[in-house]
């Protein structure tokens, strides 16, 4: 009987090629954010990243957000980033994810449901709002991110499963808006 010996590049191969894809997905991220994409072996992630720095295979800018080539790292999506970490907050019941389409920054689907992660910076509430009530096929849930939440008050939109602030340490917060009440 002969038994099969997995070395480490096979060991983690799926891991690796996940890491390389959100990467690519979302570029400009930071070393927490990418190892959050794993939850339960967070560690195992910070050492695969490490050594794919090492390899050249991903690149780092000198605010420590990573990019799949070099020529990639000119600025950040802030508005990607915080999307990211409302991604984060529930991945552990994320079956899919992807890059939406604008407005949408992330869509996923999570127990069994389409969710659309949307940002609203602040003074884009009419444009983004007017947008969202066009009529759209396979529009999933909304969960709305925003700059303050002051600006929850001015949104009108269509399938929102709630609304959020991000924190600069990847800290979310939810509300939901109170429905006015009829006389």
């Amino acid at each position: 009987m002969v038994i099969v010996l997995k070395n480490r590049a096979t060991i983690y191969q799926r891991e690796a090629a996940e890491m390389l894809h959100n990467i690519s997905l979302y570029p400009g991220l930071i070393e927490e954010q990418l190892c959050r994409f794993f939850p339960e072996k967070e560690a195992t992630a910070k050492t695969l990243l490490t050594h794919m720095l090492k390899e050249g295979r991903v690149f780092c800018d000198r605010n420590g957000r990573c990019y799949a080539n070099q020529e990639v790292k000119s600025g950040t999506d802030t508005d990607l980033s915080r999307c990211v970490w409302v991604l984060l907050d529930f991945i552990d019941q994320v079956e899919y994810h992807t890059v939406g389409e604008f407005p949408a920054a992330i869509l996923c689907f999570a127990n069994g449901e389409l969710y659309e992660i949307v940002p609203i910076p602040q003074g884009k509430e009419t444009m983004i709002c007017q947008l969202l009530h066009q009529p759209q096929k396979d529009a999933g849930k909304r969960i709305v991110v925003v700059d303050d939440v002051a600006q929850i008050e001015l949104l009108d939109i269509p399938q929102a499963a709630g609304f959020c602030t991000v924190a600069e340490d990847g800290t979310v917060s939810y509300y939901k808006k109170e429905a006015a009440l009829e006389s």
